[in-house]
């Protein structure tokens, strides 16, 4: 912006925010800021009702007086009308004890604390877990059977499921521990996220984890995006083509999500993994499978090449990272910032445009108003004389 303003003398200021890409509507207003701000604050006298220093502190030592030191303002004020003693109002009673610090909030409310964003990475099967809990209508209404899923984040592999009548810590403790069994889970390698609903949070679940060296992480309150893979893993669910509307027991449930946890790890091509299915990325054939598609498309490139007009294809890429909310860096940031003041420049330049527009319509209105019919008329009367003297020498040449 200093730039600006020292090439602006020399060039117009219009060339000088065109060269620096800088906004005209930005730079008149930084330079309007900067002699605000260059100029002196006047100082007022106080008003002539406002209460001497040493009323102040006579009011003060009133309210903290043994006699009135557990009384409100308003019981104060009313008591020493009752005593035949005026010192203030009510409301400058509580302007005193403000400027003191000695008004506060008496009850005990609760204050939420402030939660971290959760922020987890993965560059590998088994590393970071993510679980959670939905519900499967059951046969008759307001009955269910509670799905429970582990899933991992890097393969998207489900590593674990069961499907209980009740949603509790003890089920998911059996799950866990059953899952972290048959995947080898070894102390201090594995992460495992939730939510925070009550089997989550329950003693039960802590002792567990604690007892295998599993460190467990929380989505903030009311956040579901802290938990996407489980979110995105029941979208799945909910849209597989046979999934019934409710299910005719605990049996059906079961059978049912047998079928699907079969179809999801082993048939179903994930986007998110470059099209491969859970079980090839969590069992470590992505990179032989990602080799044999890109052979068969060399070979279609050099069999058509004229086919590729963006050259020589490959198979979509395989994540090697996979985060749970993802750090933003420093130059992200920056390029947010410069995003939200470009997109605040095209604002007030459309801003300018309307205005430049709203006047040119008033300017054509006024045009069209000029050649109303009255104005037409006013031009009729004027020209009638010379009308009608033209019509009578035409009138006298005629034989």
């Amino acid at each position: 912006m200093q730039a600006v303003h020292d090439i602006a003398p020399e060039v117009s200021v219009y060339h000088a925010c065109f060269a620096l890409d800088v906004s005209r509507a930005t730079f008149y207003r930084n330079q309007r800021n900067t002699v605000e701000c260059a100029e002196p604050k006047t100082t007022h006298p106080p008003p002539p009702r406002t209460l001497s220093k040493a009323e102040r502190n006579n009011v003060i030592d009133k309210l903290n007086s043994p006699k009135f030191v557990d009384k409100s303002p308003a019981e104060v004020y009313a008591t020493l009308l009752d005593e035949g003693e005026y010192f203030c109002s009510t409301r400058t009673m509580y302007r005193i004890l403000t400027e003191n610090k000695q008004v506060k909030e008496r009850r005990n409310q609760l204050r939420h604390p402030e939660y971290t964003k959760p922020e987890l990475i993965a560059t590998a099967p088994n590393q970071v877990w993510s679980w959670d809990i939905t519900k499967l209508k059951g046969k008759q209404t307001w009955t269910y059977h509670y799905l429970y899923v582990i899933i991992d984040i890097f393969s998207r592999y489900a590593v674990g499921w069961m499907v209980a009548e009740k949603e509790n810590a003890f089920y998911a403790t059996q799950l866990i521990e059953e899952t972290a069994r048959r995947q080898a889970i070894q102390p201090n390698q594995l992460k495992i996220h939730s939510d925070r609903g009550s089997p989550m949070k329950a003693q039960l679940m802590g002792q567990l984890l604690a007892s295998l060296g599993i460190t467990r992480s929380f989505s903030r309150p009311y956040v579901s995006d802290d938990n996407p893979y489980s979110e995105a893993l029941f979208k799945t669910l909910k849209y597989y083509p046979v999934f019934p509307k409710r299910f005719g027991g605990h049996e059906d449930a079961k059978d049912f999500c047998r079928t699907f946890f079969r179809w999801y790890n082993n048939e179903h091509k994930h986007s998110g993994i470059g099209s491969m299915t859970p079980a090839s990325v969590h069992h470590g054939r992505a990179d032989e499978i990602w080799n044999k598609r890109k052979n068969i498309l060399t070979i279609a490139f050099e069999k058509y090449p004229e086919r590729f007009v963006k050259g020589k294809p490959l198979p979509p890429k395989l994540p090697r990272e996979v985060w749970i909310n993802k750090p933003i860096t420093q130059f992200e940031k920056e390029d947010k910032n410069q995003n939200n003041n470009t997109q605040e420049n095209m604002d007030e330049i459309k801003t300018e445009f309307e205005i430049t527009e709203t006047k040119t319509e008033i300017e054509n209105k006024k045009r069209k108003e000029k050649d109303t019919p009255e104005s037409n008329d006013f031009c009729i009367k004027i020209m009638e004389p010379q009308r009608k003297e033209n019509q009578k020498n035409k009138t006298k040449i005629t034989p």
